[in-house]
C-alpha cells in the first residue's frame, strides 16, 4: 500500500531510533509547544516507544500541533506507561486520557462485538482486510464503540497477522497445542479459540508477558512478527509456527467528551492527520514483517508453515464458530461473511 504523498517511507534504522530521535523520554513525546495550547491532550499505547505505531502518531502529533497554530497539543506514552489495557480503557471512558490505540480483541471486554475483526483464520491477506476494515466491517465496528461513548477514529492501525511461538517445541501441526499453556491478551475472543484448539490458554497483559514467557508460567504465545522483533519475544522464545491465525488491529479511540470540545475545524484537522498516520503505519508495519522474519532468523528463531486448514477444521469440529455466530449476534456475523465470505 502506498504512502500519503505527504509521508516518505522510513527506514527500519529509523523506526528503531525514531522514538530517541524525536525526543522520547519516560514523560512521553510532546509536540513541539506554542505559546500555550488551548487543548492538551494525553495519548496512550501498549507499544514500544520505536513501533511504527509511536513513531507515526509523533508525526501525526506534529502536524496537529502546527495546522492546529498551537491550540492542540499531544504528548504520546507509550509501552503501558500510564497503565494496562484494561486500566487504559477506562482512564479513557473516564477522561483520564484522551486518546487510546488498542486491538478490536481487547476492547470487546467492553464493547463485545468488537472482536468480530480478529475472528480466526477470517483474513486472507492485507487486500481484504483493508477492504473490509475501511468498508463495512469497519464501519459497524465504530458503531458498536460509538454506542459506548468511545469516538473511533475512521483508520485502523495494523497489528499484522498474528503467528505462534513457543520456547521448547515447534507447533507443526495442530496437535501440537494439546495441552500447551499459551499466553493470550486478556480477551474473550482469543481464550474461547486457544480452548477451541485444545490449547490452555492464559490471559496476560503485554507488561507481563516477557516475565511470565522467561519464567515458565506459560510455552508460549501468539503475536506478529514486527510486535515479536520490538518487544525482543526472540530471547524467550525458540520456535515459531507460521499461522496467520488471525489479523489484528489498533483502533485508535478517543473520549468522546475531550474530542468533542475541539471546534469543527480542529476535529477535522485531528482526524484526518491520525488517519494520514494510520495508512503510512500500515505500510510501515506490511513492510517490516517482510524483513522481520530473517531478522529473528539471525536471532536465532526458528521457522515453520502448518497446514491453516486443519487449524480451521478443529474450531469448527469444536464449535468455535457456532459459538460466536450466537454470542457476536446476526448482524455483526452477516457483516463478517459479506466482507470475507463464509466461515463456517
Amino acid at each position: 500500500m502506498p504512502l500519503d504523498p505527504i509521508h516518505h517511507p522510513i527506514s527500519r534504522r529509523a523506526l528503531l531510533k525514531g522514538a530517541g530521535a524525536a525526543g522520547l523520554g519516560a514523560a512521553g513525546f510532546c509536540a513541539p509547544a506554542f505559546a500555550a495550547a488551548e487543548f492538551q491532550f494525553k495519548f496512550a499505547s501498549n507499544l514500544p516507544a520505536t513501533h511504527p505505531l509511536n513513531v507515526r502518531a509523533n508525526e501525526a502529533a506534529d502536524r496537529i500541533a502546527k495546522e492546529s497554530a498551537g491550540k492542540v497539543e499531544l504528548q504520546i506514552f507509550p509501552a503501558n506507561q500510564l497503565g494496562a489495557d484494561s486500566d487504559l480503557i477506562s482512564q479513557l471512558r473516564a477522561g483520564g486520557i484522551d486518546f487510546l490505540t488498542v486491538s478490536g480483541l481487547v476492547a470487546s471486554t467492553l464493547v463485545p462485538t468488537a472482536a468480530i475483526t480478529g475472528m480466526g483464520f477470517a483474513f486472507k491477506d492485507y487486500p481484504s482486510v483493508w477492504q473490509a476494515l475501511d468498508g463495512k466491517l469497519g464501519a459497524y465496528v465504530r458503531g458498536e464503540l460509538a454506542k459506548a461513548n468511545l469516538l473511533a477514529m475512521p483508520k485502523i492501525w495494523d497489528n499484522g497477522f498474528r503467528h505462534m511461538t513457543t520456547s521448547k517445541q515447534p507447533i507443526k501441526s495442530v496437535d501440537d497445542l494439546k495441552g500447551l499453556k499459551m499466553r493470550v491478551p486478556v480477551s474473550p475472543l482469543w481464550t474461547s479459540m486457544f480452548k477451541a484448539l485444545d490449547a490452555s490458554p492464559t490471559g496476560i497483559a503485554p507488561p507481563e508477558m516477557y516475565s511470565a514467557l522467561q519464567t515458565g508460567i506459560v510455552d508460549g504465545q501468539e503475536n506478529g512478527l514486527v510486535a515479536i522483533q520490538f518487544t525482543k519475544l526472540y530471547e524467550v522464545q525458540k520456535f515459531c509456527a507460521l499461522t496467520s491465525h488471525m489479523w489484528d488491529g489498533y483502533w485508535l479511540l478517543a473520549n468522546k467528551r475531550s474530542f468533542e470540545k475541539l471546534p469543527a475545524d480542529i476535529q477535522q484537522i485531528v482526524s484526518r492527520n491520525f488517519d494520514l498516520s494510520a495508512v503510512a503505519q500500515r505500510a510501515d508495519v506490511e513492510r517490516l514483517t517482510v524483513t522481520a522474519r530473517a531478522d529473528l532468523e539471525k536471532a536465532g528463531m526458528k521457522f515453520n508453515t502448518v497446514d491453516q486448514a486443519a487449524f480451521r477444521d478443529k474450531l469448527r469440529a469444536n464449535g468455535f464458530y457456532q459459538e460466536w455466530k450466537t454470542k457476536l449476534g446476526k448482524e455483526a456475523w452477516d457483516t463478517l461473511e459479506a466482507s470475507v465470505g463464509k466461515m463456517g
